[in-house]
C-alpha cells in the first residue's frame, strides 16, 4: 500500500454524528502528531470542520442533496426531531418505531454511498481504514485494505447470550424480559439485516454475521468502555479485539469556569441530538431553576428556542472535555462519549437516556454504582432535583468515581488506540 512521505496514510470514517466523529478526532490527533497523514471521510454537512482541526477531508453523502444547505449532522438532527415522540415509549416499543427505522436509514445510507466510498479509497490509497459506524460499508471490505472496527457504543453491540439485549436498558441481574426483547428485535430488524447482508455480498464483501449489521474486522476491533462499567461476558472477545477503555480527545478549546462561590457546579448536556427535544430541555431547566446549585448547559441546536434560568450559563455547543474537569456532577443523556468522559474525569452522573444505547449506558452506570438512572420523561416533579442532591451528597460515590478516573488517566485510550491502529498500518 502507498504511504505519505512522513508516515502512513490512515483514513477515519466515523458515523455522521458528533459522538463518533469526536472519538475519531481524539485518536486521529495522536496519529497526526506522530507524522502520519490522517484523512477523514465525512458527510458534506461536516465539510471544513475537520480541516479546521488540521486533518484532510474527503466528503460524501448518505442521501441525495437537500435544497437548502445543511448544518453538520443535520440528517440525524432532523431524523431525531421527527421521531422524538417515540422516545417517551418503552425500549420494547421503540424497537418498531425508532430502532428499525434507524437501521433502515443507516442501511439506505450505506447503499447510497458505496460507489463514492470506492472512489475515495482508490484516490486516497490508505494503509488502513478505521471505521466508527454501527453498519458495515462493503466498499471498505471489498477494497482489500486493512481496516479497523471501532465500537464507540455500549459494548452490548457485540452480543453475548449471558448479557442483556442491545438497546433494551434491561438489568443484568434480571433476565425475565430478555427473550421477549430479543424476539421482538429479530421480528423488527431481521428481514432488513438479511437483505443488507445480500447487498454486502453483491458488492464484494462477506455476508454479515447473523443479526448483526456490521462485520468483525480480521485485523483489529476496538471497544471503548471502562472496566468499571463493562459486562461479564460468557464468550470472551476474540484475539483481534482490544479494550481501550476510553477515548478522550485533547483537541477541545480551553474553557474558564465561573468563580467559585460555594455552590456546586453541575454540567447539563443531552448531546447534540437529545438536546433538540425542546420541551424536554425546558422541563429540565424549570426543574433545576430553584435548586441551590449552578449549572453549565450545553443548549444544543435548538438553543434559540428556550431560555436558561438565572443560576445557569451555557451556549449552543461547549468544549465538553474542557468543561468536565471543573464540575461536581453531570446530568447526561448517557451517550457513550459523555459516559466514558465522565468516568475519565471521575464525575458522578445522573443519567436520563433518550434513545439507542443510552438506555444501556444509563442502566450500567446505575447498577455499577457510578450514578443514578432516572426515567427521562416520567420523573415526578422535584424528582430530578432530589436525585441530584443525592448524587452531590454521596461521598462514597465521589470517591469511587475519582478512583476510576485516576486509573483510566494512567493509560489514555487515544494513545493505545493510535498504537494499535499504527501497528496495523505498518504491518
Amino acid at each position: 500500500m502507498a504511504s505519505s512521505a512522513v508516515g502512513r496514510t490512515i483514513v477515519f470514517f466515523p458515523e455522521g454524528a458528533f459522538g463518533p466523529t469526536n472519538n475519531c478526532v481524539g485518536i486521529g490527533d495522536v496519529l497526526r502528531r506522530r507524522g502520519h497523514r490522517v484523512v477523514f471521510i465525512v458527510e458534506e454537512s461536516f465539510a471544513g470542520t475537520l480541516e479546521a482541526q488540521g486533518f484532510e477531508e474527503r466528503t460524501m453523502r448518505l442521501a441525495p442533496p437537500p435544497v437548502e444547505p445543511e448544518e453538520p449532522g443535520q440528517f440525524w438532527k432532523d431524523f431525531i426531531r421527527d421521531t422524538a415522540p417515540v422516545f417517551r415509549k418503552s425500549t420494547l416499543e421503540q424497537l418498531g418505531e425508532f430502532i428499525a427505522p434507524t437501521w433502515q436509514a443507516l442501511v439506505d445510507g450505506a447503499r447510497y454511498v458505496d460507489d463514492r466510498l470506492t472512489e475515495i479509497l482508490a484516490e486516497v490509497d490508505p494503509d488502513v481504514v478505521a471505521e466508527d459506524n454501527v453498519v458495515g460499508f462493503p466498499a471498505i471490505l471489498a477494497s482489500g485494505r486493512p481496516w479497523v472496527r471501532i465500537v464507540s457504543c455500549n459494548p452490548l453491540e457485540v452480543k453475548d447470550p449471558a448479557l442483556p439485549p442491545t438497546f433494551s436498558g434491561l438489568p443484568l441481574d434480571d433476565r425475565s424480559d430478555w427473550d421477549a426483547f430479543r424476539e421482538e428485535y429479530v421480528r423488527r430488524a431481521g428481514e432488513l439485516q438479511a437483505s443488507f447482508s445480500e447487498f454486502c455480498v453483491e458488492r464484494g464483501a462477506p455476508p454479515l454475521p447473523e443479526v448483526d449489521f456490521i462485520h468483525e474486522s480480521p485485523w483489529l476491533n476496538l471497544t471503548i468502555y471502562p472496566d468499571e462499567l463493562d459486562y461479564p461476558r460468557s464468550r470472551p472477545l476474540g484475539e483481534r479485539w482490544r479494550k481501550v477503555q476510553t477515548s478522550v480527545r485533547a483537541t477541545d478549546a480551553p474553557w474558564s469556569p465561573p468563580e467559585v462561590d460555594g455552590r456546586a457546579l453541575v454540567y447539563l448536556s443531552l448531546g447534540s441530538l437529545g438536546s433538540a427535544d425542546v420541551p424536554l430541555m425546558q422541563r429540565l431547566v424549570s426543574e433545576l431553576a430553584d435548586t441551590p446549585h449552578r449549572y453549565v448547559v450545553s443548549k444544543g441546536p435548538q438553543h434559540a428556542e428556550y431560555e436558561l434560568a438565572e443560576n445557569m450559563l451555557g451556549a449552543e455547543f461547549l468544549p465538553q472535555t474542557s468543561v468536565l474537569p471543573h464540575v461536581d456532577a453531570v446530568i447526561t443523556h448517557g451517550g457513550n462519549n459523555t459516559t466514558t468522559e465522565c468516568m475519565w474525569f471521575g464525575k458522578p452522573m445522573l443519567v436520563l437516556p433518550v434513545f439507542w444505547d443510552q438506555h444501556d449506558n444509563a442502566q450500567r452506570v446505575d447498577e455499577c454504582g457510578y450514578g443514578i438512572r432516572l426515567p427521562t420523561y416520567d420523573f415526578a416533579d422535584g424528582g430530578l432535583a432530589a436525585a441530584l442532591d443525592r448524587v452531590l451528597a454521596d461521598e462514597a460515590l465521589r470517591v469511587r468515581c475519582a478512583a476510576a478516573g485516576e486509573r483510566l488517566r494512567r493509560q489514555p485510550g487515544t494513545v493505545l488506540s493510535a498504537d494499535l491502529i499504527e501497528r496495523v498500518a505498518t504491518s
